[in-house]
């Protein structure tokens, strides 16, 4: 009885090692299929800048607001890269000098990128890109918060730059550090 028993284990066990190769090959092709943890995390960062945003579209544009009663360009920015747990300078120039450069591209912007505009080399303006070709910017025009087409025309011309903040943990660190007249911001490495 005890032969057989035996038997019957060592078969059991044959069986076992030549299923084991297939249940791996299985679990590696669902971990490929679904997102890694931390982009999945990073994901959620860029979709939360964006909600956070999207909450401000109709507040007030006010020159040199920065909260409550308002936001000019760089106040608002300000304000969603600081509930990011990221400090920036405070005017449209200092901020398209900090951050890491991303190329001029629609395919390659994301969520939470900040949009730079200006003619000449100058940097007048700033808004963060949403996604689908759009992003919200504090309009002097509109007198408000709003979500405009990157694509309109005269903003084409005039989009000159893109800095990203909320990198994915993957992507190579950055650290960069900001000069403002009385002090230099560190901006933290994203990992």
């Amino acid at each position: 009885m005890t032969h057989h028993r035996g038997n019957a284990l060592r078969a059991l066990a044959c069986a076992g090692m030549l299923l084991i190769p297939g249940a791996l090959a299985a679990q590696d092709a669902r971990r490929a299929e679904s997102p890694r943890p931390s982009t999945t995390a990073a994901q959620a960062r860029r979709d939360s800048v964006v909600n956070l945003a999207r909450q401000q579209l109709g507040r007030r544009y006010r020159f040199g607001g920065t909260g409550s009663s308002g936001f000019d360009c760089s106040g608002f920015t300000r304000y969603l890269m600081r509930a990011m747990g990221h400090e920036v300078p405070r005017t449209a120039a200092q901020q398209a000098q900090v951050g890491r450069p991303v190329p001029r591209d629609v395919s390659q912007l994301r969520a939470g990128d900040l949009l730079t505009f200006g003619r000449g080399g100058r940097v007048t303006h700033i808004g963060m890109y949403i996604g689908n070709g759009r992003y919200i910017h504090a309009s002097s025009r509109a007198g408000r918060i709003v979500e405009a087409d990157l694509q309109r025309r005269h903003l084409v011309r005039a989009w000159n730059g893109v800095r990203r903040f909320l990198a994915d943990p993957d992507s190579a660190p950055t650290a960069v550090a900001a000069r403002t007249p009385s002090t230099v911001v560190p901006v933290p490495a994203q990992r």
